[in-house]
């Protein structure tokens, strides 16, 4: 009698287990999801509208598109390892996931903390690469970074990048793209510049950002609890596939 008491109540205690392990799952699948959608927009981006949102001279790579994919296929991976790790209930790869997510965790609060640290020098040289890339607006190879400028330009109306007068230096003349105009039409940067956009982009961004700062933080909430459930959640199974192997021992 007392055997079959004990058979019982490990084959319950099991049966919680693998109830329980259906949860790490399905947050691993979501994860994996998420980054076949990420990388899936990146690709679109890429294929139709080529380097877009590429504003940077010195980090041509650094493009809307190429972030979207890199970020997606990062996700894809390590929800990959999560999620297979879990349906095979394999320690290794539970503890890569659970590693990884740790790793990728770490470095964004690293990340966010040299931001405010350095914040005046990003501004600075941000500022200053952005010029160095005017200097390529509207040449051969370059089309991504001038319809961002154009895109960006034309949305927040604004001109330049700390002022209207940037532009004056890329074509050696009092002129400046006709993106920056109030009213778009064709040559119309070569008009009275009281027809111009004045605004300095780089400040109708911040200012943007800033508006929109509650949003930001709530979505860099979302993620950082989401990471830390995948955490918990790898954590605890690889805890539980150990307590079913130490038992089956």
């Amino acid at each position: 009698m007392e055997w079959s008491s004990s058979t019982s109540f490990s084959g319950e205690w099991l049966q919680d287990v693998l109830r329980e392990e259906k949860l790490p799952t399905k947050t691993e699948i979501k994860s994996e999801l998420g980054g076949c959608g990420v990388l899936g927009v990146g690709v679109w981006l890429s294929v139709t509208q080529g380097n877009f949102a590429t504003l940077s001279s010195s980090l041509p790579s650094l493009s809307a598109a190429n972030l979207l994919i890199a970020v997606g296929t990062i996700i894809m991976v390590i929800g990959c390892l999560g999620c297979v790790g879990a349906v095979k209930e394999s320690r290794p790869l539970l503890l890569t996931f659970f590693i990884l997510l740790l790793i990728i965790f770490f470095l964004e609060i690293l990340f966010i903390m040299l931001f405010f640290i350095y914040q005046d020098e990003i501004d600075h040289y941000a500022q200053r690469d952005l010029k160095k890339g005017l200097q390529l607006f509207g040449t051969e190879g370059n089309v991504g970074l001038t319809n961002a400028w154009m895109i960006v330009q034309t949305d927040f109306r604004c001109c330049g990048v700390t002022n209207h007068t940037d532009w004056f230096e890329v074509y050696n003349a009092t002129r400046v793209p006709d993106s920056c105009c109030l009213e778009y039409s064709d040559n119309c940067g070569l008009d009275n510049p009281g027809t111009w956009w004045t605004a300095p982009c780089y400040e109708r961004v911040k200012d943007w950002l800033n508006d929109n700062l509650v949003a930001l933080w709530i979505f860099a909430l979302c993620t950082a609890l989401t990471q830390i459930l995948g955490l918990v959640f790898s954590m605890t199974m690889f805890c539980q596939t150990v307590k079913v192997e130490t038992f089956y021992a």
